[in-house]
């Protein structure tokens, strides 16, 4: 049996601004609507697919994007030109700062919903 994840969605209180954020972060790009979403497609396949809320709370969600080590510079870099604060650790309790886990490198920094982002090199347990 082959299970694949093919989309899910993420709460926003601006969809195309969350959207826009992911893709121009990930250097992605941000696909026509449908319906009432706005997706970005990574390049697995998996959609993000962001959706309006007028909750007054949006349960803050945690995405992780597995890079290479040289995507991971270049979004690196559009995360600190953007001069967004980002930190080693989910926790958010080291600010300013990288993660080495696993061997690899690692950074978590917040969509403009709350949500809390990852980039990361290696995945989790794969250091030995």
């Amino acid at each position: 049996m082959t299970v694949n994840l093919n989309h899910t969605i993420v709460a926003a209180r601006d969809k195309q601004a969350s959207a826009q954020f992911l893709a121009d972060i990930l250097g992605l790009r941000v696909s026509p609507d449908f319906g009432p979403f706005t997706p970005v497609e990574i390049p697995n396949g998996v959609t993000l697919d962001f959706m309006e809320t007028t909750d007054d709370t949006i349960t803050r969600q945690h995405y992780a994007f597995l890079v290479s080590e040289e995507d991971f510079d270049a979004i690196f870099a559009r995360i600190e030109d953007a001069g967004l604060t980002f930190w080693a650790d989910p926790a958010h309790r080291r600010p300013g700062q990288i993660n080495t886990n696993d061997g690899g490198r690692g950074t978590y920094f917040e969509d403009p919903s709350g949500h809390n982002l990852e980039i990361l090199t290696r995945p989790y347990g794969s250091g030995g």
